[in-house]
């Protein structure tokens, strides 16, 4: 095409009235479509910066279905190197999309999903700032974009660029004008007044009703005439040399009208420099009286909670923040939010202010300074006198058995079971606050089996450092595909034949190798990568499932699940997905979760385990008998499985009571017709017991450790030889 029949494209949008008006959408949309029929594209769009410049939206797109259809908005994280290409270029023209490393951030989100072959990007700029891109694409691969073609595009999108600068100079003009009225009738003061002559320039009416005086007491006269500058002379010269620094003053002062009554005026004043490098002055005046008063009042009853009558978190920190030496004591109730979804909030508040109670009487015969609520479920003890490491032990045992004695709520005995951090202020004041590091030591103390009481020392602050690479390390760990799944065999004890395995995540650390999931998992789980992490382990055993049942229809596969990723609200949506593009029986496949995230949320998980019963997917209780254990929580969720923890299975041979528990744990689970999987069998006298007992499965290292899926398929082949070999012989 000739590039003059080009040049009416351009004349065509400048003569457009959507141009005149300053009408960007409809000026874009024209030249989407001018630029798609003249210069034959498969597609063209406009897209522009928010405001906070954190994302792109579409303002018009001409064309079939493309990444611009199917998002209006383009966060700007998706591809920051392109876009700080683009900042810095003319235009980007790609002929060819697959073999152009400029465009390779794009390629796998944009370019190949959507077949586009060839690519010409322009920049919209205002005064050199980058506003917004001009998008023309092309499904096939060309030789190079032409040079006609290249200026047409750009030529438009200097007009697009111009056309947004009218738009919003009529938009500027029209909010000084809104601006004008709104200041005019608002309740607000406010004045400008002349930082080197010291004269109020404007002033609108709210200042005469703050003050009782009239306007023109003050318009075109000294700031000193003004009420502030009359009645605090030091306070106000203070403030106007702040103002000549260039800070911007803020406060609440206290003044008097002419006729005496007090008034509280909070204000902001902010220097600033007009385009004629006059330096004036910006101030907005509230009338804060009621405001302050009802501050004042509040702030005498808000030292302390409405429940327990102790100090609250606020007052506790403010304290906290003065103190440089002592001891911080944090407690925590273990169980409390199961207690009070199981009983209710009455007899959930009913225990928090009795735990209260003991402890105000303990830590004022202890003469502890401050005692707080800090938390729905956690008190604290400021200890402000030196104290000898025996004498804190002493008060931190004191406490926990003070706390621990049975709370009776109606009929009920109900046994708290309380977790104590001691932190020593001044050893952790310039690393990490006190009250971050209770809150890491009270992790700790949660997780001990016996007497949960933790001091925080150096090697928690070093696992807490340890824990964040952890962290950061994760976000590269999801992205660079370092995650692997093993799988560990489930041997039938009836047919002694492998019917399934578990799925267990391994971690291909580039610096620490393979790392197990007791290193990561709970640091996912409390930062929410937990989520990421789980879908991607879902997906994979059920690709790996799908490809097992190819040839073994009756494989099964065992997926464990956090309580993150299970109350997440779209498990049940992605194992139905799942299932559904990997032809998969539903049967083989079996989540397993812990009692212990079962009790998290009774409600929402008998609502979801119901949904995923009617899929067809069989649930498991993991670690069974370290919880709750308790048969009315387990007629409740439709359990098609239990897995006897290793725990218990460990010591059989030696342990009666291991015993007694397994046989009982087997009766239960027979009698509520419950699969079962003991975890953990290393011994063939461990294996006859069960066996003998009625299990139904078992793995653990007397089978297989984990195994990777090359070494497990190998595994599968060798255990099925042996057993075709016995049946020969």
């Amino acid at each position: 095409m000739e590039p003059r029949k080009y040049q009416s494209i351009i004349e065509l949008i400048v003569c457009s009235e959507a141009k005149h008006k300053g009408d960007f959408a409809e000026t874009s949309a024209l030249s989407t479509k001018l630029l798609r029929q003249h210069l034959q594209l498969s597609g063209t769009s406009i897209w522009l910066l928010s405001p906070c410049q954190t994302k792109l939206n579409l303002i018009a797109h001409n064309g079939p279905l493309s990444v611009s259809e199917s998002s209006d908005v383009i966060p700007l994280s998706e591809y920051p190197d392109y876009l700080n290409l683009l900042k810095s270029s003319r235009h980007i023209d790609v002929a060819d999309a697959k073999q152009d490393e400029r465009v390779a951030e794009l390629r796998n989100r944009y370019l190949e999903p959507f077949n586009i072959g060839s690519l010409l990007d322009i920049p919209i700029r205002i005064n050199g700032s980058l506003e917004g891109i001009l998008n023309l694409e092309r499904v096939d691969i060309q030789k190079d974009w032409t040079d006609t073609e290249i200026s047409i595009a750009c030529q438009v999108a200097d007009q697009l660029a111009l056309t947004l600068a009218t738009q919003q100079s009529y938009r500027k003009d029209e909010l000084l004008s809104f601006f004008q009225s709104a200041v005019d009738q608002s309740d607000q003061v406010t004045m400008l007044f002349n930082l080197k002559n010291e004269v109020v320039e404007f002033v609108n009416e709210a200042y005469a009703n703050l003050t009782g005086l009239p306007i023109k007491s003050f318009l075109n006269k000294s700031i000193w005439n003004l009420i502030l500058f009359k009645q605090k002379p030091e306070y106000g010269m203070a403030h106007l040399n702040k103002l000549k620094q260039g800070e911007t003053v803020r406060d609440v002062v206290e003044l008097k009208r002419p006729d005496g009554t007090a008034i509280w005026a909070k204000f902001c004043s902010r220097p600033f420099l007009t385009n004629t490098n006059e330096r004036l002055v910006l101030v907005s005046i509230d009338d804060y009286t009621s405001q302050q008063q009802a501050k004042q009042e509040l702030e005498r009853r808000a030292w302390r909670c409405n429940l327990t009558g102790l100090y609250n978190r606020f007052h506790f920190t403010n304290e906290l923040e003065k103190t440089k030496s002592g001891n911080l004591v944090l407690i925590d109730i273990i169980g409390f939010k199961h207690f009070n979804d199981t009983y209710g909030h009455s007899r959930g508040d009913f225990l928090l202010r009795e735990t209260a109670r003991r402890m105000k009487h303990f830590s004022e015969a202890n003469l502890a300074k401050e005692i707080a609520r800090v938390g729905s479920d956690e008190f604290a003890v400021l200890l402000t006198e030196t104290h000898s490491v025996e004498e804190l032990e002493s008060f931190a045992n004191k406490l926990y058995h003070h706390l621990m004695h049975p709370i009776q709520i109606d009929r009920e005995s109900i046994a708290i079971k309380p977790a104590i951090a001691v932190v020593d202020i001044a050893s952790v004041i310039n690393s990490l606050s006190p009250l971050a590091s209770a809150d890491i030591a009270i992790q700790h103390a949660k997780k001990k089996q016996s007497k949960r009481i933790q001091f925080f020392n150096a090697a928690l602050l070093s696992a807490f450092k340890e824990d964040s690479n952890i962290e950061h390390d994760l976000h590269y760990a999801i992205r660079g595909r370092q995650f692997e799944l093993y799988y560990q065999p489930l041997m039938d004890l009836e047919s002694q034949a492998y019917t399934g395995a578990e799925a267990l995540i391994r971690w291909h650390h580039p610096q620490k190798g393979v790392l197990y999931p007791g290193s990561f998992i709970d640091i996912a789980e409390q930062t929410g990568l937990i989520n990421l992490i789980g879908s991607w382990v879902l997906e994979s055993a059920c690709r790996q499932l799908n490809l097992w049942q190819r040839f073994n229809s009756d494989m099964t596969m065992h997926v464990n699940v956090s309580a993150r990723q299970f109350f997440s609200g779209n498990l049940f949506n992605e194992v139905w997905e799942l299932l559904t593009r990997y032809k998969i029986k539903p049967s083989s496949l079996i989540l397993e979760i812990t009692e212990t995230e079962l009790m998290e949320d009774i409600r929402h998980a008998t609502s979801l385990c119901n949904e995923l019963s009617e899929l067809g997917v069989g649930l498991a209780i993991d670690d069974f008998g370290t919880g709750y254990s308790s048969m009315r929580y387990l007629k409740q969720f439709p359990i098609t499985k239990l897995k006897i923890d290793r725990s218990f299975i460990t010591d059989i041979d030696s342990s009666k009571e291991s015993r007694e528990i397994v046989s009982a744990i087997i009766a239960m689970a027979k009698a509520l017709n419950l699969s079962l999987t003991a975890e953990g069998v290393e011994t063939k006298e461990q294996e006859f017991f069960l066996s003998k007992q009625n299990c139904n499965q078992a793995q653990g290292f007397l089978y297989s450790p984990a195994l990777r899926e090359a070494d497990f398929n190998e595994f599968l082949a060798s255990s099925m030889n042996e057993i075709q070999g016995e049946a020969i012989h």
